[in-house]
């Protein structure tokens, strides 16, 4: 299980999708596919619209969260349009329904795709509010059976203090579910990092910015931080 932020979607910009970086990313994905590993993903939204932000500003928080679903609908049909020209079958499966648009998410279903040889893309999160797509990528992730759990975000792992306010910050490279929780460190929510233990799915957190980070993660190099 893959899980992209919606920021990385947005190259350097500060808003929206850059279709460069997008064409990047998903060379890397069917690069990982075409070595015979399984591929589904679960796609944030932010680089469109975040419930929290929009919460925090006085908007109802469900239906900020119900809009940042969408974003993540939007985005999915995009890394979709994006794979499927370089010649891969995949399928977008919603937690909300949109019929005209994709599948709604069926468990067997998408089993069966993946068995068909489908990328699977999981678009509006859990389908309920107040749940993150880090939950929904750990639920997903717990549903279907996944060896493991890919994050892939901004910064390069996980570190005692963040990276970018701190140029002394400490990267720490393995750790188990129960420090990442007890110290607080916020690189998921608690909620997914529980599923995660509770059904045994490493979670390994990774930079998608650094060049070709993702083919050297299968391929058993790279920069990461573990957590089992």
């Amino acid at each position: 299980m893959l899980k992209l932020s919606g920021e990385a979607l947005m190259g350097n910009q500060d808003f929206g999708i850059d279709l460069n970086t997008i064409n990047a990313i998903t060379d890397q994905i069917i690069y990982v596919f075409k070595k015979g590993i399984k591929v589904s993903i679960v796609v944030g939204g932010g680089n469109i619209f975040r419930g929290i932000s929009a919460s925090s500003k006085g908007m109802d928080r469900s239906s900020a969260d119900y809009t940042g679903m969408m974003a993540t609908v939007m985005n999915s049909l995009i890394l979709q349009n994006s794979i499927e020209q370089k010649g891969i079958d995949t399928r977008v499966q919603s937690a909300l329904k949109i019929e005209n648009v994709c599948e709604s998410y069926i468990r067997r279903k998408a089993m069966r795709h993946i068995e068909k040889n489908r990328i699977v893309i999981f678009a509006a999160g859990t389908g309920n509010p107040y749940f993150t797509t880090d939950t929904a990528a750990a639920l997903r992730a717990s549903d279907i059976k996944c060896d493991i759990l890919l994050k892939a975000t901004k910064v390069d792992g996980i570190y005692d203090s963040d990276p970018e306010k701190n140029k002394n910050a400490k990267k720490l490279y393995n750790l188990s579910y129960d420090y990442v929780i007890n110290n607080d460190l916020r690189i998921m929510d608690t909620s997914s990092i529980s599923l995660a233990k509770e059904n045994k799915i490493p979670i390994l957190v990774f930079s998608i910015q650094e060049y070709n980070s993702l083919k050297d993660i299968v391929n058993g190099k790279g920069n990461f931080t573990l957590i089992q």
